[in-house]
């Protein structure tokens, strides 16, 4: 016995076949935006069952009278689109037919309906694509930004800007960028190119305004989000400032992070506007802290995007960006000075392994005051300062290096005259990094929010208390 079609159309309703009725499985207002299944079904699912015969109903088997062999038309024997929607994607929805794997799906859909993940060290990434701003933090190891865009996307697109406002005459007639540093930071974007494509990704390099570029780019590409670090100057500050406007118009997220100095701000035992405006104070604050561990570098990092064929550029000479070349001798015929500063990551971590080598062949005269035992080197510096104001290298790596090989040659008999970071021979080198946080601090205080009538900065009072 075969069952009429048509008799399974209700009564109270005049529709035909042909028609469809959306069921949305969708989170309520007051929950976050999540995936929602949109399932179109055609009407002759959803009605009610034919009603039992009286003798079946009497038996407690309401839908015994029913055959056992139903002939559906062809156009309700699947269903007709399938779609997954979310508040972040824009890609329209497509009519499409279901693969043999629908009935799983309808069973349990609500795998397909979670969030967005926020570790980025689980599963599939999560962002079609990132463009990562790199600024002054120019290298692959413990570069967070770098870190978690390469784990949170498909692909990322890595970029340097030589920004022409940095360039050029101040308004005191002196070159804002002279011709030494400007060498220094292309041979540092340079080096940073060739980590990169030895890791599988690559380095967009432009002369342009980032509130103007980064948007091109963004758009070129289809990005999710800009990450980048946070600088501390008044200059820099307004031109994230600009970025995040100009993408927030394009419903770009921005994403910043921490790098530039030992402690991390999110680990200061107070609010930044609370910071002590002194340098004693600031020391007996934090001293207590742990540094953070580094982060490893990837051996693999995310490609470029397919979508926009971006292509890398050059990298701009010093005539490129109005400066004369640098003089490789001085007028009496002796070297420039400067001229042996080559920028790098590769160029910092040589540096690092010599000044740890000098550590450790220098004899422990055993002086009470481990401050003394910092005389090492020319000058009584370990000569990486270019290469961390540039962010070749990171404070917090350069210290967990030394640490590792400088502990007990440096200060093997002053191990009673510790202070509270129970560093031992570290000492000397947390004073100097000490010194460079508390001034990076400082100066984001004051330029994130100035504020009538602040107290003045004192760096010099309770130095050494």
């Amino acid at each position: 016995m075969e069952l009429n079609p048509s008799a399974l159309q209700p009564q109270t309703l005049n529709t035909s076949e042909e028609q469809q009725q959306e069921v949305t499985i969708s989170p309520s207002k007051s929950s976050p935006p999540v995936a929602s299944l949109s399932l179109a079904l055609s009407t002759n699912l959803l009605l009610s069952r034919p009603s039992p015969s009286p003798a079946a109903a009497a038996a407690g088997k309401p839908f015994a009278a029913l055959p056992s062999r139903l002939k559906i038309p062809t156009q309700i024997s699947s269903l007709t689109r399938l779609s997954f929607s979310a508040s972040n994607i824009s890609t329209p929805t497509r009519p499409s037919n279901l693969s043999s794997s629908t009935p799983a799906l309808l069973s349990s859909p609500l795998p397909f309906l979670r969030r967005r993940p926020s570790d980025s060290s689980g599963g599939a990434a999560a962002r079609r694509c990132t463009l990562l701003w790199f600024r002054c933090d120019l290298r692959v190891r413990d570069n967070e930004a770098l870190t978690v865009a390469s784990n949170d996307s498909l692909s990322i697109l890595p970029v340097y800007l030589f920004d022409p406002r940095d360039y050029g005459k101040s308004s005191s007639g002196f070159d804002k960028t002279g011709p030494y540093r400007a060498t220094f930071i292309i041979q540092s974007v340079a080096d940073l190119r060739r980590s990169l494509r030895a890791r599988g990704s690559d380095l967009v390099v432009r002369i342009g305004r980032p509130e103007t570029v980064l948007v091109e780019l963004a758009r070129s590409v289809g990005a999710d989000a800009v990450y980048m670090h946070r600088e501390v100057s008044h200059d820099e500050a307004r031109t994230e400032e600009r970025v995040e406007k100009a993408m927030e118009s394009d419903g770009v997220e921005v994403k910043y992070f921490w790098g530039s100095t030992l402690y991390h701000i999110d680990d200061l035992p107070f609010e930044l506007e609370q910071m002590p405006s002194n340098y004693g104070g600031f020391r007996e604050r934090v001293q207590a802290l742990n540094v953070r561990k580094t982060i490893e570098a990837l051996d693999q990092i995310k490609g470029l995007p397919s979508r926009g064929d971006v292509e890398p550029g050059e990298i701009p000479t010093l005539t490129d960006l109005g400066l004369n070349p640098v003089p490789p001798l001085t007028q009496d015929g002796k070297p420039a000075v400067n001229s042996s500063l080559a920028g790098g990551e590769t160029e910092a971590l040589g540096r690092l392994t010599k000044f740890a080598a000098e550590c450790r062949a220098q004899p422990n005269n055993g002086y009470k005051n481990s401050a003394q035992e910092s005389i090492y080197g020319a000058n009584f510096s370990c000569k990486i300062s270019p290469w961390l104001a540039m962010g070749c290298i990171s404070p917090r790596f350069m210290y967990e290096e030394l640490k590792k090989t400088a502990n007990r040659t440096i200060s093997r008999k002053t191990q009673k005259n510790v202070d509270a970071s129970g560093d031992g021979g570290m000492n000397w080198l947390m004073f100097e990094l000490l010194w460079r946080d508390f001034f990076r601090f400082i100066t984001k205080k004051y330029s994130t929010k100035r504020k009538v009538g602040a107290e003045p900065v004192t760096a010099c009072t309770g130095t050494l208390s």
